[in-house]
Protein backbone atom coordinates (compact mmCIF):
# COMPACT_ATOMS: atom_id res chain seq x y z
CA UNK A 1 0.00 0.00 0.00
CA UNK A 2 1.35 3.50 -1.12
CA UNK A 3 1.79 6.05 1.83
CA UNK A 4 -0.33 8.85 1.46
CA UNK A 5 0.61 12.01 1.70
CA UNK A 6 -0.68 15.21 4.44
CA UNK A 7 -2.30 16.88 1.41
CA UNK A 8 -3.92 13.75 0.35
CA UNK A 9 -5.48 12.64 3.30
CA UNK A 10 -6.66 15.98 4.26
CA UNK A 11 -8.45 15.63 0.65
CA UNK A 12 -10.22 12.34 1.93
CA UNK A 13 -11.34 14.20 5.32
CA UNK A 14 -12.98 16.83 3.52
CA UNK A 15 -14.92 14.21 1.21
CA UNK A 16 -16.33 12.68 4.65
CA UNK A 17 -19.18 13.84 6.76
CA UNK A 18 -18.71 14.49 9.89
CA UNK A 19 -20.38 11.72 11.39
CA UNK A 20 -18.01 9.76 9.18
CA UNK A 21 -15.23 11.87 10.57
CA UNK A 22 -15.87 11.70 14.31
CA UNK A 23 -16.23 7.75 13.51
CA UNK A 24 -12.91 8.06 11.97
CA UNK A 25 -11.17 10.18 15.27
CA UNK A 26 -12.98 7.51 17.69
CA UNK A 27 -11.39 4.29 16.17
CA UNK A 28 -7.82 6.53 15.74
CA UNK A 29 -8.30 7.05 19.49
CA UNK A 30 -9.32 3.25 20.10
CA UNK A 31 -6.34 1.69 17.44
CA UNK A 32 -3.54 3.99 18.91
CA UNK A 33 -4.89 4.58 22.85
CA UNK A 34 -4.46 8.42 22.40
CA UNK A 35 -7.02 11.23 22.83
CA UNK A 36 -7.82 13.80 19.81
CA UNK A 37 -8.85 16.54 22.58
CA UNK A 38 -7.25 19.92 21.99
CA UNK A 39 -4.52 20.88 24.33
CA UNK A 40 -6.05 23.71 26.93
CA UNK A 41 -4.69 26.99 26.90
CA UNK A 42 -1.95 28.07 29.56
CA UNK A 43 -4.11 31.19 31.20
CA UNK A 44 -2.53 33.66 34.14
CA UNK A 45 -4.22 33.41 37.25
CA UNK A 46 -5.61 37.14 36.82
CA UNK A 47 -7.28 36.21 33.60
CA UNK A 48 -9.04 33.16 34.53
CA UNK A 49 -12.41 35.26 35.85
CA UNK A 50 -12.32 37.14 32.61
CA UNK A 51 -12.09 34.41 30.32
CA UNK A 52 -14.50 32.39 32.43
CA UNK A 53 -16.87 35.23 31.78
CA UNK A 54 -16.11 35.77 28.16
CA UNK A 55 -16.18 31.49 27.30
CA UNK A 56 -19.60 31.28 29.07
CA UNK A 57 -20.62 34.31 26.71
CA UNK A 58 -19.66 32.36 23.55
CA UNK A 59 -21.07 29.26 22.37
CA UNK A 60 -19.11 27.40 19.88
CA UNK A 61 -21.66 24.00 19.61
CA UNK A 62 -24.71 24.05 18.12
CA UNK A 63 -27.34 21.36 17.00
CA UNK A 64 -29.48 21.66 14.03
CA UNK A 65 -32.68 20.41 14.86
CA UNK A 66 -35.38 19.57 12.14
CA UNK A 67 -39.07 20.65 13.39
CA UNK A 68 -40.65 20.10 10.31
CA UNK A 69 -40.38 18.67 6.95
CA UNK A 70 -42.71 20.59 5.29
CA UNK A 71 -44.42 19.65 1.70
CA UNK A 72 -41.26 18.67 0.08
CA UNK A 73 -40.44 15.45 2.56
CA UNK A 74 -38.58 13.80 -0.21
CA UNK A 75 -36.13 16.99 -1.17
CA UNK A 76 -36.20 17.12 2.61
CA UNK A 77 -35.01 12.87 3.23
CA UNK A 78 -32.20 13.63 0.49
CA UNK A 79 -30.85 16.90 2.62
CA UNK A 80 -30.72 14.78 5.62
CA UNK A 81 -29.03 12.02 3.83
CA UNK A 82 -26.26 14.55 2.88
CA UNK A 83 -26.01 15.83 5.98
CA UNK A 84 -25.27 12.86 7.65
CA UNK A 85 -24.64 9.65 7.11
CA UNK A 86 -27.72 7.67 7.45
CA UNK A 87 -29.37 5.69 5.20
CA UNK A 88 -32.82 5.85 3.70
CA UNK A 89 -35.31 4.40 6.44
CA UNK A 90 -33.24 6.31 9.31
CA UNK A 91 -33.17 9.68 7.34
CA UNK A 92 -36.99 8.75 6.67
CA UNK A 93 -37.53 8.05 10.04
CA UNK A 94 -35.78 11.27 11.54
CA UNK A 95 -37.90 13.62 9.05
CA UNK A 96 -40.95 11.75 10.47
CA UNK A 97 -40.13 11.85 13.77
CA UNK A 98 -39.90 15.76 13.64
CA UNK A 99 -38.80 17.66 16.39
CA UNK A 100 -35.68 15.61 16.14
CA UNK A 101 -32.04 17.02 15.54
CA UNK A 102 -29.94 16.41 12.64
CA UNK A 103 -26.64 17.05 13.80
CA UNK A 104 -25.22 17.57 17.55
CA UNK A 105 -22.60 19.95 18.84
CA UNK A 106 -21.28 20.92 15.23
CA UNK A 107 -19.29 24.26 14.90
CA UNK A 108 -21.41 27.54 13.79
CA UNK A 109 -20.86 27.91 9.84
CA UNK A 110 -22.02 24.08 9.89
CA UNK A 111 -24.54 24.50 11.72
CA UNK A 112 -25.80 27.27 9.23
CA UNK A 113 -24.62 25.68 6.71
CA UNK A 114 -26.72 22.62 7.27
CA UNK A 115 -29.78 24.54 8.27
CA UNK A 116 -29.60 26.79 4.99
CA UNK A 117 -29.69 23.02 3.05
CA UNK A 118 -32.81 21.85 4.99
CA UNK A 119 -34.74 25.42 4.79
CA UNK A 120 -34.01 25.16 0.74
CA UNK A 121 -35.27 21.77 0.66
CA UNK A 122 -38.66 23.34 2.44
CA UNK A 123 -38.04 22.12 5.98
CA UNK A 124 -38.22 24.13 9.22
CA UNK A 125 -35.13 24.31 11.09
CA UNK A 126 -33.76 25.43 14.86
CA UNK A 127 -30.44 26.26 15.20
CA UNK A 128 -29.65 25.77 19.17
Amino acid sequence: MAKLTKDELLSQFEEMTLIELAEFVSAFEEKFDVTAAAAAPVVMAGGVAGGAAEAAEEKDEFDVILTGAGDKKIQVIKVVRELTSLGLKEAKDLVDGTPKPVLEKVAKDAAEKAAEALKGAGASVEVK
